[in-house]
């Protein structure tokens, strides 16, 4: 009886031929992959019709890393798109060691040190956001000749947004809290609005007595110490670049108002606490580091800690959702949350790009269980605090304002 079953030491031989096929694959890049590929990774690649390579999804963010950085006409000009997020992922895909000496080539690709260096060149630029998330994504390994200079140019950007971003802030969340306010009863008669107060009961005017009979008693309110705890949690991965800048700013401003208790939370696997940095949002960008890696669990068990007052209490996570922790343990967290009161928001992106790319599953499951998830540009930013602040369907909020909520076809 003749046995057709392939010999284990013929699987494993195969195996480790595919292995080579596959490195070669990867080290000659999609250049000089077979005409057949078409560039998914299923073609014939290195190894010829015999040894076909199919690449996994880990497999081809590696290969698009390799292609943008040493690819023979490359990828690093100013034009490319997600330029930030790739040089972020160097350190998903690679150790430590090694993504540092690629991220030193990607500087010397993209000419920033040079340009850093050299004044005459950089004031023949304008200095905007997307070179702004290249200088983050690359400023731990960036000479320090050149951090200074890449200091002023943050600072230039950063300064612009928050002339544009902070006057909006502030009276969206001035009204708001004013509002909040003026919803409290009085207590004694002196916390009494009375103008507010008449103008709240002119329905109520008496003809024959000439006078108004206020039913509703509006106060001015004895401010506590902050009437919201705000907490903003920001995934630092190398995808969420602009969405990391612009939520510093915000988050500065934030700290600025004294009704509202503000803390800044960064993370990537790791979690880092900025809340200090928060008056100095150049002092703020410069300790992030846009990387890869993502555990949004970990953050939010942090963030959980600091929550003091449940029903005053707004959470907004800023990430696009691709978990790489303990995505069932990062729900029920998320649900214990909404469950004791905090309003939790998700913000798939805060950034001016609309429609970001996201985990839909797991936004789904975040939409189940009572958590708006949508894409926000900076501008309509105050407005959607001053409708979390007023505790407003945010859901509603977003139908009014033409936002699409996660997950969409």
């Amino acid at each position: 009886m003749t046995n057709n079953q392939p010999s284990s030491s013929h699987q494993v031989g195969h195996a480790a031929q595919e292995e080579r096929v596959r490195r070669w694959r990867l080290i000659l890049g999609k250049e000089e992959a077979d005409p057949g590929d078409d560039g998914d990774g299923q073609g014939n690649g290195a190894g010829g019709q015999e040894d076909q390579v199919s690449l996994s999804e880990q497999d081809r963010g590696i290969d698009d890393v390799l292609e943008m950085l040493y690819g023979d006409e490359g990828s690093l000009d100013d034009s490319a798109p997600d330029i930030a997020r790739r040089l972020g992922d160097i350190h998903t895909y690679f150790s430590t060691p090694v993504a540092h000496m690629m991220q030193r080539d990607a500087l010397k690709r993209i000419k920033l040190q040079r340009l850093l260096s050299e004044p005459e060149l950089l004031a023949e630029i304008e200095p905007n956001l997307d070179l702004v998330t290249k200088l983050l994504a690359l400023n731990k390994v960036m000479p320090a000749q050149t951090r200074e200079t890449a200091r002023q140019v943050v600072r230039q950007v950063v300064e612009d947004l928050r002339d544009r971003l902070e006057y909006p802030l502030r009276q969206a969340i001035s009204g708001s809290l004013n509002r909040a306010l003026r919803a409290r009863q009085p207590r004694q008669q002196k916390d009494i609005n009375w103008i507010q107060t008449i103008r709240a009961n002119l329905k109520h005017y008496q003809v024959e007595q000439r006078t108004v009979v206020p039913e509703t008693l509006v106060g001015y309110g004895r401010q506590r110490s902050s009437l919201r705890d705000v907490i903003l949690c920001i995934d630092q991965s190398g995808s969420m670049g602009q969405s990391v800048v612009y939520a510093s700013i915000f988050g500065a401003v934030l700290a600025s108002l004294p009704a509202v208790n503000i803390r800044l939370v960064v993370f990537d696997s790791t979690v880092v606490d900025l809340t200090e940095k928060l008056q100095d949002p150049v002092d703020l960008l410069f300790g992030i580091q846009l990387r890869g890696g993502t555990n949004i669990d970990r953050a939010l068990a942090y963030c959980q800690q600091w929550v003091k007052r449940p029903q005053e209490t707004i959470l907004v996570l800023i990430s696009d959702l691709y978990e790489g922790g303990d995505r069932a343990g990062m729900i029920r967290r998320t649900a214990a949350l909404v469950t004791g009161g905090v309003q939790v928001i998700v913000l798939l992106a805060l950034n001016d790009h609309g429609a970001p790319r996201f985990n839909r599953g797991l936004a789904q499951e975040l939409v189940n269980i009572g958590v708006p998830s949508f894409a926000c540009t900076p501008d309509l930013f105050p407005e959607l605090m001053s409708a979390a602040i007023n505790k407003q369907d945010i859901r509603q909020w977003a139908a009014r304002n033409n936002v699409v909520t996660a997950p969409s076809n």
